[in-house]
């Protein structure tokens, strides 16, 4: 043997790098779930790593399985989730019980502030129904024109519209043509110029916006966009005359496209032989 040649140590001496070593420096603890914590010091390293693992049967350090450890992960996060979930149940049950009135809508249904709002919503329903229901007459009240009356109304638009027979014959022919909601939002500003009671004046004003002006209406009536801005200023503060230059538009429209047709209509000159003949035979 040489001087400084150092021993080789015997083949069975040498440390195994495969996981644990063999029967050398190997110390164990307990682990979580009866598991045990093997530490091993590998070759040329002052670092310890510690590994989750059983020991089988020869001695062995094995590593742990994959499986394993996402078991122990999802059992992290299922606890994880129940926590969150009670502590969300536990802010839900106070405040249904601080504002148990206004967010608990299974068991609300007869409390009182909703009660009193269905009263107000239901007195203001019947009150509105009320108001549009006694507001135009299918029909005006008339006695039977004469002859000279028929006659006029061929005349002048303005006698026309202004003798309750006369509005009904026009009535009649604007119902052929599909445009009789001219004539009823005339109407409708004639009654509300007669108001006096401002509520009334208000609730009036709101229904005729939402039955002849807003554009979801089924009876809309033809309007240019001026005369549309000049109602929506007013209706701010509704009055007699809100819709008054709606109101002039719209007999403007009467006069100059519907009334030459309804004096050739077959409902005028029916309307004049009759009362032609009637005055004949008397």
């Amino acid at each position: 043997m040489r001087m400084g040649d150092e021993p080789q140590p015997a083949p069975g001496d040498q440390p195994s790098y495969n996981g644990c070593d063999q029967g050398k420096d190997l110390r164990q603890s307990p682990g979580i779930d009866g598991d045990i914590i093997a530490k091993k010091c590998k070759p040329g390293r002052e670092s310890e790593e510690v590994l989750r693992g059983e020991e089988d049967a020869g001695g062995q350090c094995q590593r742990p399985m994959g499986s394993e450890r996402m078991e122990m992960r999802k059992r992290q996060m299922s606890v994880h989730q129940e926590t969150v979930s009670s502590s969300q149940a536990q802010q839900g049950v106070g405040n249904r019980g601080s504002n148990a009135c206004c967010f608990c809508w299974c068991c609300c249904c007869s409390c009182s502030c909703l009660t009193v709002r269905n009263q107000e919503d239901e007195r203001t329903r019947r009150s509105s129904n009320e108001i549009r229901g006694a507001g135009i007459p299918n029909c005006e009240e008339s006695p039977t024109p004469t002859l000279e009356d028929v006659y006029s109304w061929g005349q002048s638009f303005d006698k026309l519209m202004t003798t309750p027979a006369g509005r009904n014959a026009f009535r009649e022919f604007l119902r052929t043509e599909f445009s009789e909601e001219n004539m009823l939002f005339w109407m409708a500003c004639e009654d509300l110029k007669k108001e006096a009671n401002k509520n009334v004046i208000e609730e009036k004003a709101r229904l005729i916006y939402e039955d002849y002006i807003s554009i979801l209406s089924p009876k809309e009536v033809s309007l240019d966009s001026r005369v549309r801005e000049v109602i929506n200023r007013n209706m701010l503060e509704p009055s007699q005359h809100t819709f008054d230059d709606a109101q002039l538009q719209i007999y403007t429209l009467m006069h100059r496209d519907s009334y030459p047709r309804f004096m050739n209509s077959a409902i005028y000159k029916n309307l004049l032989q009759t009362l032609s003949e009637t005055t004949a035979e008397s």
